[in-house]
């Protein structure tokens, strides 16, 4: 346990100097951020920090891997704009001393054509990256359990390829009522070891993220909720171009300064919140909202719903269908679709 606290204390100190950067186009191996299933997309692409039977959850927070888990099955599909798809697959292992989720994450870009340098169409090609890890999860007394994940990361682009390594480390608290649920998780920590062009291109800065996680489910009700603060080691993420100057008001020949964002609008863009139905019947719903999401990809005129997401869940006798919805812009959106088995379920007895 003093190793866990003493990793999270190098990743503060490694990480202050990243602290007036925006996000986006800083990173490699981006595609780490998306989200590892259908229930988690349904909630803004974050995993809840209550533990239960979401294999999906355990590979993004490894400290949410349970008893639950084990002998389980899960094949996670998403569908983006243009064609990229990815999803994950994965199971869950009990172990001497804790529960270990294996697991791989693919994206596929699709097809491309090569021209040469004078406009000639040369070959056809692919885009792919995938992560191939475990996450370990080891309960160290009846509220807290301590998780760790790592993983080879992959990326093949044409003839180009790079690779490098991640982990992540969380801790979890849960109540004894089981009402509520928190988490501190460090994701995304490793290195790219050989770049596109050879190793001389390599040692990029992955999608490093610190993330805190609250869950409070009511007592006499079947709602949960949930509070997420996001890029906790980086505190400008509200970004707007530097090259746009001051403006001059022609009707009153005022100076218009450029956009801003202040103290309030940056702190907004750290909390994403979820709110889930959890029945004990077949029916579940969910929904959550990021409001960075929202601020950076919405559109001016017509933002819509940029920055929500809709989710259901579906839990039959053998198995569970999961199902997330969430809007980028009026311009794109992401279809998830989960499917969660127990083999032995459909043993004959």
């Amino acid at each position: 346990m003093k190793l866990f606290y003493i990793h999270l204390l190098l990743l503060f100190g490694l990480t202050s100097t990243q602290m007036h950067a925006q996000l986006g186009g800083n990173y490699v191996f981006g595609f780490l951020n998306l989200p590892t299933g259908a229930r988690a997309a349904s909630l803004g692409g974050y995993a809840s920090p209550t533990a239960d039977k979401t294999l999906d959850f355990a590979i993004f927070n490894p400290s949410l891997a349970n008893e639950s888990m084990i002998g389980n099955y899960s094949i996670q599909q998403a569908i983006m704009p243009s064609g990229i798809t990815f999803g994950t697959v994965s199971t869950a292992i009990s172990l001497k001393k804790g529960i270990l989720v294996p697991f791989i994450r693919h994206v596929s870009y699709g097809s491309f054509q090569g021209y040469d340098a004078t406009g000639n169409a040369t070959n056809t090609f692919s885009a792919f990256d995938f992560q191939a890890g475990a996450s370990y999860a080891y309960p160290i007394n009846p509220v807290f359990t301590l998780g760790v994940n790592a993983g080879i990361i992959g990326s093949y682009l044409e003839t180009y390829s790079s690779y490098g390594f991640a982990g992540s480390f969380a801790v979890q608290y849960h109540h004894k009522n089981e009402l509520i649920h928190a988490s501190l998780l460090a994701r995304n920590v490793g290195v790219q070891f050989k770049g596109y062009t050879g190793l001389e291109d390599a040692l990029n800065p992955l999608p490093l993220e610190i993330q805190g996680s609250l869950s409070i489910k009511l007592k006499h009700a079947p709602l949960r909720f949930t509070f997420i603060a996001h890029h906790l080691n980086q505190w400008k993420i509200g970004y707007y171009d530097p090259s746009i100057l001051p403006k001059i008001d022609g009707l009153t020949g005022d100076t218009i300064q450029p956009p801003n964002v202040g103290f309030f609008e940056q702190l907004g863009r750290h909390l994403a919140v979820q709110a889930e139905l959890v029945t004990k019947g077949v029916f579940q719903l969910r929904i959550g909202f990021d409001y960075h999401r929202r601020q950076e990809l919405k559109l001016e005129q017509t933002p819509g719903l940029a920055g929500l997401s809709f989710g259901l869940g579906l839990n039959f006798r053998k198995f569970r269908l999961d199902y997330g919805f969430m809007v980028y812009s009026k311009a794109g959106m992401n279809n998830s679709i989960g499917l969660s088995t127990k083999i032995s379920d459909w043993k004959k007895h």
